[in-house]
């Protein structure tokens, strides 16, 4: 992902203002640059456009919101920014997959499942396989994996995974029954601070893959490497509801590659060529 200091001018903007009704004017003035390079240089950096990222971070303060107070809808879009609880309640049941009231559902643990992959109706089915690597000086980590038509991570993924990943080495992981096609690959990561790391309150975010496209095809297995990073002011919210990431105490020595290797690909990986991402 490039640096834009224009650019990142207006995200700072976005994710201190996003209550405030901003326009694409109003950020491009910002960042002091013309409407339109503006709005080309916005989507080259984060590959969206800047309403979409503002949207983008007014559902994700609303699922901070929804965890941590229980609030009622009306409040929640109101501090979230969003002109009501319609508005809201479309926009935030789009992205993650729930609705606000069966998202609060979910965060207090009284029986709604996060919401499952979407292949769409296709029968043309290929797999995703390669290994997870995780930044040095921390400890395990739990990551979800998801093949997503778009750079961000909302509903709905088209096959996802969770695998956990050993402080001191990679591991493997297989998305399987993913469409013929031009995805992307992402990933997300809760891990285990490091003997060296500062005193924290809880796991440590990471992100990854984020922007990469895969090319799937029928029956074969592209191989791909996830390596995961802190993540970026640039970095679109993680908008999907998840499954909860907890680092795990320790995590059991990584399987080989080989062995995850679907048997309706003829037990044979194919590096497949990266293709432009279906929906970008």
């Amino acid at each position: 992902m490039t640096v834009d200091a224009a650019v990142d001018r207006a995200i700072e903007r976005i994710r201190e203002g996003f209550g405030e009704p901003l326009s694409v004017s109003r950020l491009a003035e910002t960042a002091r640059l013309g409407r339109f390079a503006f709005a080309r240089r916005f989507r080259e950096t984060t590959r969206m456009s800047p309403a979409q990222f503002l949207t983008a971070v007014r559902v994700h303060e609303a699922k901070r919101l929804l965890e941590c107070s229980g609030a009622p809808t009306a409040e929640v879009a109101a501090a979230a920014g969003f002109a009501g609880p319609q508005a809201l309640t479309a926009a935030f049941t789009a992205a993650t997959g729930l609705s606000p009231a069966r998202y609060g559902m979910l965060c207090r643990g009284q029986g709604q499942a996060p919401p499952a992959p979407d292949p769409g109706p296709g029968t043309e089915r290929g797999a995703v396989a390669g290994t997870v690597r995780l930044p040095a000086g921390l400890g395990s980590a739990r990551v979800y994996l998801g093949a997503f038509a778009t750079p961000v991570v909302r509903y709905p993924a088209l096959a996802e995974t969770i695998v956990d990943v050993p402080a001191d080495r990679p591991s493997c992981y297989l998305l399987s029954g993913v469409p013929a096609g031009h995805w992307h690959l992402l990933a997300v990561a809760a891990a285990a601070p490091g003997a060296g790391h500062p005193p924290r309150t809880g796991p440590v975010p990471l992100a990854g893959g984020a922007g990469a496209s895969v090319t799937v095809t029928a029956d074969s297995v592209t191989s791909a490497a996830v390596r995961l990073r802190p993540p970026r002011p640039a970095d679109p919210p993680i908008l999907l509801a998840l499954p909860r990431l907890r680092p795990p105490a320790d995590a059991a020595p990584p399987a080989p590659c080989a062995a995850l290797t679907p048997p309706e690909a003829g037990g044979v990986v194919r590096a497949v060529p990266h293709g432009p991402p279906s929906g970008a």
